[in-house]
This record gives structure tokens, sequence and C-alpha cells, in this order.
């Protein structure tokens, strides 16, 4: 069966960096999308980022873009999210997700999160 396993969250200060990792084993990475999510205390869950691990295409939600990074690594197996200058507002869980393999067209900014398989999440906490 298919996991997905985070790691690298923490405590930072604000204007710090994280990379968060997302090792993946029972299912390759590569033709498919892969995301991370993120919810914070007391709101929904918002997609951070998207990435066609074949067309390499991205996505990035308007609070993270210019500051976050989504990147694959196919002979680890491994998503990774780099986040650099965080605000206190990025304070949340963080969660990855691969989708089932899926044509190199696939805007994978619209693949709805209920077609995604889910890691358990690791905390991210930025203080201001």
């Amino acid at each position: 069966a298919q996991q997905l396993v985070e790691s690298g969250g923490g405590s930072v200060q604000a204007g710090g960096s994280l990379r968060l990792s997302c090792e993946v084993s029972g299912i390759p990475i590569d033709n498919r999308c892969v995301a991370w999510f993120r919810q914070g205390p007391g709101q929904e869950r918002e997609g951070v980022a998207t990435l066609h691990t074949s067309s390499k295409r991205t996505y990035y939600a308007e609070a993270v873009k210019g500051r976050f990074t989504i990147s694959q690594d196919n002979a680890k197996n491994t998503i990774f999210l780099e986040m650099n200058i965080l605000k206190a507002e990025d304070t949340a869980m963080y969660y990855c997700a691969a989708g089932r393999p899926s044509p190199v067209t696939t805007n994978c900014g619209t693949q709805p999160p209920g077609t995604y398989y889910w890691g358990q999440g690791t905390q991210v906490t930025v203080s201001s």
C-alpha cells in the first residue's frame, strides 16, 4: 500500500526557512500530480503548491508565490517544499499528497483533494 511520510517541520522565527520532505513508498512519484496542502488553527485545508512530476508544471497559492518552491527527487521517490521568508500566517500542519497517474497535460492546480493519497502531516510554527 502507498505511504507518504512528511518530515522537516518545526518552529522557526519569522523570516526564516524550512525544507519539508515527503518520502513516498508503494507508488512511484513520476507521471502524476504531487502537492502540499496546509491547515492552520481554525482554518480549512488549503492547497499550497502542486507539481506534475512529468510536465514539471507547478501551481502556487498567491500567499506563498515567490517564497515557496515544490520539487521532486525521483531517485529518492521524495517530494520537497522549500519555504523561505516564513511568516506567522504560514503556521499550520503541512500535508503532502500524491495523485494517481495522469497525463502530462493535467492541470494539477485543479485536481480535487479527494483524488490524492495523503501523508499524516508535519507541523510548522512561525513566531513573529
